[in-house]
């Protein structure tokens, strides 16, 4: 996971700003670590050349059983997973566990191509 980032990588997520590969691993462990039960999927909103805008919904918990729905908007590199700079808007909706909408067994992700 590491390498698909570059070392010079330039990050903004929520009120974090990463830079460089070592600081983005960091910031990983630290989501991954607090965002448990992990549901996502994707939405293109649009694509030019080599820039793109997707949507991410995803639904988890954390360690006191509190359930969020994230709502994420990221641009960058079409072409390019290891994008230099990765910009992603987020904003987190506590939910009731009965409001989730994602139950899919982890690990793998249905074809959803509305939220």
């Amino acid at each position: 996971m590491a390498l698909a980032y570059t070392i010079d990588s330039r990050w903004r997520n929520r009120a974090e700003f990463p830079t460089g590969r070592k600081e983005i691993i960091e910031f990983l462990r630290r989501k991954w670590a607090k965002e448990l039960d992990y549901r996502l999927i994707k939405e293109l909103w649009a694509h030019d050349g080599n820039r793109i805008a997707v949507r991410f919904a995803y639904e988890w918990h954390d360690d006191s059983g509190h359930c969020y729905r994230s709502y994420v908007t990221r641009i960058g590199s079409l072409m390019n997973m290891a994008d230099a700079a990765r910009y992603a808007s987020i904003n987190d909706l506590p939910i009731k566990e009965s409001d989730r909408k994602y139950h899919w067994p982890l690990g793998g992700v249905p074809m959803i191509t509305q939220v």
